[in-house]
This record gives structure tokens, sequence and C-alpha cells, in this order.
């Protein structure tokens, strides 16, 4: 069956004839893809920055962006059937007995750093034909949501960022009162930095829970992006016109970043102008590129003076998965139009290298195997 793999020894990335995988244990459950999402984790990938393949292959299939559709199951399968939509997840734990994180089910906060992931570190990944894998790792998805299920995993690194922004803020009174019909985040402003996906996503995330969410990114307007912005409720600022101090007057006190664009400089230019108790998320990974200026004496008097908070996250667990289906279809019910234009284009798998390789412009373009 055809596949799409990085050979790291060699550097090339190629289509290739990848063997049929077949149900092995019980719970397997064998998939035919449907759709794989190619994103900035795999173009780093295919210019080999990282990706490591499975132990005795010279190459790693790649993509983890996926939907698929169950087509065999294992004799102790219990929670899905032939037909059924699914998406799985990335990461699986490591075997070390030490790791309480793993060892609990939450891989994506490993400890030891031995885990793998599906199309990045130690087993093949999705963009392919038919993919088998653990009926536990694998999330139902409604035949509503076939056309843009595909974006389900770029949603969950908001679905648990923000699941722990109210674990973190919990600390101090930062709730906001409870008025009827208003939305939890309702009294909060929110900056999203970065208009790709993950942005997006992000932003529709923090509007439905209340937010008031602004996101800054370098496109001028007018532009497709700013005007799917307006369409959700959020408020979009060019970095390209307007200042990062500008933008704070803009916003007034800002209470919450999401950064999601992997870029420190614009990043930590940001982060000087983070509210009081306020909360700064990273969930880009930059690039290796040369040592950026920080005023870090500023940064740390403001962290200690304002009670600020940053975390990273990154991986996702089993409940922003399902976090993310159920907002998906919320997302579809809200707004329809501004959902289905976060795709941007759907290739045959032949196609592929030219997406990997950046000679495609679009939000979010998608390997269709349907």
């Amino acid at each position: 069956m055809k596949a799409v793999a990085v050979f790291p020894s060699t550097k090339q990335v190629e289509v290739i004839d990848h063997p049929e995988p077949a149900i092995s244990s019980p719970t397997d459950v064998k998939l035919r893809m449907i759709d794989v999402g190619v994103c900035g984790t795999d173009k780093e990938i295919v210019t080999f920055q990282y990706g490591t393949p499975p132990d005795g292959s010279e190459y790693l299939v790649i993509g983890h962006e996926s939907l698929g559709e169950v087509i065999e199951i294992g004799a102790g399968v219990k929670t899905l059937k032939k037909g059924d939509l699914v998406v799985t997840m990335v990461r699986r734990p490591c075997d070390h007995p030490e790791c309480v994180a793993c060892r609990a089910g939450r891989q994506d906060f490993c400890y030891t750093g031995d885990f793998t992931e599906r199309g990045i570190k130690g087993r093949h990944g999705f963009m392919t034909e038919l993919v088998v894998d653990d009926e536990k790792y694998m999330n139902l998805v409604p035949s509503a949501l076939r056309d843009v299920a595909v974006l389900v995993e770029p949603l969950t690194i908001a679905e648990k960022a923000i699941e722990q922004l109210w674990q973190v803020q919990a600390r101090l009174p930062w709730a906001c009162p409870i008025e009827p019909g208003q939305s939890p985040g309702y009294c909060h402003k929110a900056v999203v930095l970065g208009a790709g996906p993950v942005g997006l996503l992000g932003a529709m995330a923090l509007v439905l829970r209340g937010f008031k969410t602004y996101v800054y990114s370098k496109n001028p307007l007018p532009n497709s992006r700013a005007d799917l912005c307006s369409a959700i409720g959020a408020q979009y600022i060019s970095s390209e016109t307007t200042s990062v101090d500008e933008m704070a007057k803009i916003v007034g006190g800002i209470d919450l970043v999401y950064e999601a664009v992997g870029a420190s400089s614009l990043a930590f230019d940001v982060m000087r102008v983070l509210g009081t108790n306020g909360v700064f998320i990273f969930t880009g990974v930059p690039g290796r590129k040369s040592p950026i200026e920080v005023n870090t004496d500023l940064l740390m008097r403001d962290f200690v003076l304002k009670n600020q908070v940053i975390y990273g996250t990154v991986n996702a667990g089993k409940q922003a998965f399902l976090d993310a289906i159920g907002d998906l279809a919320e997302f579809r019910k809200r707004w329809p139009d501004a959902v289905k234009k976060l795709i941007t284009g759907r290739f045959q798998i032949t196609q592929a290298i030219d997406l990997l390789t950046g000679k495609v412009d679009g939000i979010k373009n998608v390997v269709s195997l349907r």
C-alpha cells in the first residue's frame, strides 16, 4: 500500500510501497485512512530537524493528524464497530515502571522521554492507506463531522491548554462572577499569537468559552484569516501595522496569551505586556535560529510582582481528544462556514510531497485517502 515516508539516513522523502498491517491483538482495530492533515511538525520532519523511524526500519511513515474508518476489529474490541469513524491518539507510553504519568495513562506528561509517537518518534504514522492500532487509543467521531474531523488533533492542543488554565488559575480569585447566559471566561481578555490552524482553533475554543479574543498575526489587512476571525467573534490585529505596545493598548489588560506561532522573538516581546495575574501559554516549538535579545530583568520582575504564570503544553491525553470532538461539533453548529474554511485544500497522496515541502499555501491542507 502507498505511504509517505522520510529516510533520515539518506535525507529523502518518498511515496513508498509500505507493508499492509494486520490485526495481531484482540483489542486491535484496523482503519482505512480517510484524511491526514499536514502541519508544521510534518514539515520540520521532512527537513530532517527530527523524526525517528521505528526500531529496525530505515524510514518513518509520517502523519499524526488523522481520521479513519473502522474496517476490521479484533475479538476483544468492545467500543467500536465496522463503519465507525475515529481519530487516533498520537503518543504511546514509555515502559518504565517509575513513570507515574505513563502508568496513569497520561503519557502526554511522560517523565522519561522514552514515549513513542505515531508519525514522529519511533512509530509509523497515519499518512498511508491502512493502519492498525489498539482500541484504547481511538476516539469515536460523529459521522456529521466527517469532513472536518481531521481538525480534532490540532484542536486538542487548545483543549489541553485551557484545561490546565482553569487548574492553574484556581490559585487566585480569577473566575468570572456567575451571570445568567454568560460563558465562564466572559470577563477575561485573551490574545492568540498566530493565525495558523492551531491559533485559529484556539481562538474558536476561547470565544466558545466567552473570552474576548484577539488574534495577533503578521498578515496585513484585509485577508481571509481576519475575515474568519471576524466570523467567530474575534478581532484580528496585524503585527505588520500594529506594534506590540499598540496591540496591548487596543486590548487593555491581557489576562491570557495563547502562543501558536513558534516565533520566540514575538512571544517574548508580547510577554512583557501580559497583564497582572496573567497566564502565558506556549504551544509552539521554535526552529533552530540565532539567539534573540530579551530583557530578562523586566520579565522576571513582572513574573514576581504581577503574579504571572508561564507554561508550555504539547501532545494531549484522552480527555482533550474527547473535548475536542465535542467542541468541534459546537464550532460547526455556531460557525459552519468558518470551520469549513479552515481546510483550504485536499490532495491525493501522490501530491503530499509538494504539501510537505511548502509549495502549497493554505490554512490547513489535507491528504485525502478516501
